[in-house]
């Protein structure tokens, strides 16, 4: 309804005899990096930012659009535009897709249209229309995510500004306050290596059916915008059609005769607005697939350093028991990469999608390893996995083979060493070291069911038996597991003073004390062992125990020491970190 009256004020504006004038003095298009004003002529932006299209000083009412990149850096193209009301004060955002917020209230339209605050809006498969009067002046504003018209229906009045008053004003009518980027794009050399098929393509615009309008609207401005635009930039996502488009719809505003069907004259789809209803990140603009139709694209600022990198993801994120990678999920989409047959070594670790901003993560923890892959070097040790295609037993497959490793390595810890005297219950170290954090704890007990702790007021007599417990918290079970490797005596505080007497050696009771028992060694996070007390011959009575423990990557029971037979063999675990050596301490 809206629409027929915007070309019934039109259809009176030419009854009046100055056909031309009224056509050239109330209708403003902008499209891709094209403004052609009021009068016809036309401006190229060439930056990233916010611009005053048309405003009223005596009302304080504005449109502005907002100018950024698709494919490429260097050129910029209109991305939305917002209708400022002062009062009240109120703002409606047109955006791509044919989303529309008012302040900050996603509003839901149709075709039926709504009026709040004075404003007239209304949504089809075309685009975005709205109107509203200023100034007794009624204007009307259309916008597809890719063009937008503002259309007075009379000549401008003093009152007004703003590119579409007069398009040469471009510095003038840039709004800093609400543009993020300065960047100036018009120092950079475009070759245009194609300009006569270029302009002859432009040039469509001449020809039937498009000529019976030309008396009427001068299709020059919308040409050169044509050809400026396609100098700079690939002819793809409908660009030429865009300035078609839009000339197209000048013509039904302004013109008594008719283009008739265009669309299919000159290659262009339908009539409905491109990407319409397709709703792309902030980083994302709506573009046309490798594979057909269209889809959320990486706009080029944000997808430069990936490119450049020649990377898909941010960089892994890795914990000390877990690990997780984000793929971005418009460099898919450009890839033809369809993120639903992707997955982790195990088939069944799928990636989660953010639905907003359409980012894919795939990650593993404890529970839950998906395939997994634990290996160690002697100096770190390494969690590694692989995001894969889903494995096809078709003959033929249109899509490339799809490998992205990634992994968590992590330091491995360093030698701790502890003194302990025996006049403590228990002590509990807390050994840090590269991602791992955990706690050591070493206790004595005067019987095998670990009930009565040993402290200062506890005697303890030559030949009794000893149980010593080691323990921590902190460590993944399921993967680490703590082997004792090594424990001694000597008669001073130094772990390397002579003389030393040997109680486990290689994980096993040393063959020289057969008082010595070794339980739950290399099994879980904790073992234990016996022995009977003794001192050193000679000395001053005092005995330093020493324990070297070492962590061990869990394979089977792989970390167990073999310690069948008089060789006392050990087997071969995956052990990871230099050793921690704790100390206690038995003074007379």
């Amino acid at each position: 309804v809206h629409w027929e009256l915007w070309g019934r004020l039109s259809a009176l504006q030419q009854k009046t005899g100055n056909v031309w004038c009224a056509a050239a003095a109330d209708l403003c298009t902008v499209t891709g990096r094209a403004v052609i004003d009021f009068q016809g002529r036309f401006t190229a932006v060439t930056d990233r930012c916010v611009y005053s299209m048309l405003s009223d000083s005596s009302t304080g009412f504005e449109v502005f659009a907002t100018f950024r990149e698709r494919r490429r850096r260097d050129v910029s193209f209109l991305d939305s535009v917002t209708l400022k009301l002062q009062d009240p004060d109120v703002q409606f955002h047109l955006q791509h897709g044919g989303r529309v917020q008012m302040n900050d209230t996603q509003l839901n339209l149709s075709s039926s249209g709504q009026t709040l605050h004075g404003v007239w809006i209304s949504k089809d498969s075309t685009g975005v229309m709205a109107n509203f009067t200023i100034s007794n002046h009624t204007i009307y504003l259309f916008f597809d995510g890719s063009t937008a018209q503002i259309h007075t229906g009379t000549p401008v009045w003093s009152s007004v500004d703003g590119l579409c008053v007069n398009s040469s004003s471009i510095s003038a009518q840039r709004l800093d306050q609400y543009s993020s980027s300065r960047l100036d794009l018009s120092m950079l050399k475009h070759n245009c290596l194609f300009f006569s098929r270029l302009m002859r393509s432009c040039n469509t615009l001449k020809e039937s059916p498009f000529s019976s309008c030309n008396g009427d609207v001068d299709p020059t401005p919308y040409i050169n915008a044509c050809s400026d635009t396609l100098c700079k930039y690939p002819s793809v996502d409908g660009l030429r059609c865009h300035f078609l488009w839009a000339y197209a719809r000048a013509c039904s505003l302004n013109s008594r005769a008719s283009v008739g069907d265009w669309r299919s004259a000159a290659g262009c789809s339908s009539a409905e607005g491109f990407c319409q209803d397709k709703v792309c990140s902030d980083h994302e603009f709506c573009g046309e697939k490798i594979s057909g139709g269209t889809g959320c694209l990486c706009r080029a600022a944000f997808a430069y350093d990936y490119k450049q990198s020649n990377t898909l993801s941010d960089p892994t994120v890795c914990s000390q028991n877990s690990g997780s990678i984000t793929l971005i999920g418009c460099l898919l989409e450009e890839k033809g990469v369809d993120f639903s047959t992707l997955h982790l070594n195990d088939r069944s670790c799928r990636g989660a999608m953010d639905e907003e901003k359409h980012m894919v993560t795939f990650s593993f923890d404890s529970s839950s390893t998906c395939g997994t892959e634990i290996t160690n070097n002697g100096s770190q040790i390494t969690y590694r996995n692989t995001i894969k295609y889903q494995n096809s037993s078709d003959v033929i497959s249109r899509q490339d083979q799809f490998y992205i490793d990634f992994s968590c390595q992590h330091t491995q810890p360093e030698t701790k060493i502890v003194a302990f005297n025996i006049k403590d219950s228990s002590v509990v170290v807390i050994v840090k070291s590269g991602q791992w954090n955990y706690t050591v704890a070493m206790k004595a007990y005067s019987d095998g069911g670990l009930t009565h702790a040993l402290d200062s007021t506890t005697a303890v007599v030559l030949n009794q038996k000893i149980w010593v417990e080691l323990t921590t918290a902190g460590l993944d079970a399921a993967v680490i597991a703590v082997e004792t490797d090594s424990c001694w005596a000597t008669s001073r505080d130094s772990p390397s003073s002579q003389p030393r007497y040997d109680l486990i050696k290689n994980g096993c009771a040393a063959p020289g004390d057969q008082t010595v028992q070794v339980e739950g060694n290399g099994e879980g996070t904790s073992n234990r062992f016996s022995f009977n007390m003794f001192q050193f011959t000679g000395s001053s009575g005092d005995v330093y125990l020493h324990c070297k423990l070492q962590l061990c990557v869990k394979r089977g029971n792989s970390c167990v020491p073999d310690c069948s037979g008089g060789s006392k063999r050990r087997r071969r675990s995956a052990g990871y970190g230099d050793p921690a050596v704790i100390s206690l301490a038995w003074t007379q």
